[in-house]
């Protein structure tokens, strides 16, 4: 960063895992090293933050409005909610990530739509999240979904949650509404629990789920969000949200924690961004 754009990163000492000595500065300097591969993911998407001020060793909170304590060159995307507005905060550049590092905000949770359509989603996602450590029954629904999808035309993207499961991805056709990016992926995961009934379901509830795997669709419903590309997750070990490739999923050689913080800068320099072909409009559409 430019003097200018730089952000002074407060109590830069501060132990926010403390299981592995990870601070705040640390944190910080994780989120400029990996701008240049996260910002194309983050521009314009409303961002909620998950700030853990005392570290993630306490309870940590959801933060969407941000009314006051902000710089001035900070841009933020209005949205309606029940009886008022939501002040969004956005990631347009490296200084606006340094700041959300500044706030203790140890995972960038986004929407699947940009500013100023906030409702017109661009992409579909699809979070599976298992009931139980069964990494092979995960791999094997993972690669069930991007079939299903590829019978259907559809390119997927997929990369670790960096916390139980994997997020897969798929590019939304322009103009596209929330309506129809949810009615799509409601209709595929209803699919592929008729095929894997035992290892998959749509239930909501944790008591219902019996052991096996939630495709869980609700984060292609305007508001909802899901944990960005390259953010890292509030557990120990200070895991990556980080993309793979389906060749590594079908191997079996990356889990949902595999990549964390401290190894992201060696994953960068030998793959860079495996989801750049998500973010670059491609000539016609995906569906």
């Amino acid at each position: 960063m430019t003097a200018a754009a730089r952000v002074t990163i407060t109590h830069p000492d501060k132990i926010l895992f403390p299981e592995d000595g990870i601070t705040k500065s640390e944190l910080a300097a994780y989120y400029d090293a990996v701008a240049g591969v996260m910002l194309p993911h983050l521009r314009r998407r409303p961002i909620t933050m998950e700030r853990f001020p005392a570290g993630i060793g306490a309870k940590g909170f959801l933060q969407k409005d941000v009314v006051r304590g902000f710089p001035e060159w900070l841009t933020r995307v209005e949205a309606p909610k029940k009886g008022g507005t939501v002040h969004y905060p956005l990631a347009t550049d490296r200084r606006s990530l340094q700041w959300l590092a500044n706030q203790n905000t140890v995972t960038l949770h986004v929407w699947a739509s940009r500013a100023p359509r906030i409702d017109r989603p661009d992409i579909c996602v699809f979070d599976l999240d298992p009931s139980r450590d069964e990494p092979e029954v995960l791999r094997e629904s993972a690669l069930a979904l991007r079939d299903l999808l590829l019978e259907q035309g559809v390119t997927s993207w997929v990369k670790t949650s960096g916390s139980k499961g994997f997020h897969i991805v798929t590019r939304l056709a322009p103009g596209s509404t929330f309506a129809v990016s949810a009615d799509f992926a409601d209709s595929v995961a209803a699919v592929l629990v008729q095929r894997k009934p035992k290892q998959l379901t749509q239930a909501f509830s944790k008591a219902d789920r019996g052991g096996r795997i939630f495709i869980d669709t609700g984060r292609n419903r305007q508001g909802a969000t899901f944990a960005a590309a390259y953010t890292v997750r509030a557990r120990q070990g200070a895991p990556v949200s980080a993309p793979c490739t389906w060749a590594e999923i079908e191997q079996g050689i990356v889990l949902p924690q595999t990549f964390t913080l401290r190894t992201m800068a060696r994953r960068l320099a030998e793959v860079g961004d495996l989801w750049s072909g998500l973010v670059t409009r491609a000539k016609g559409t995906t569906r």
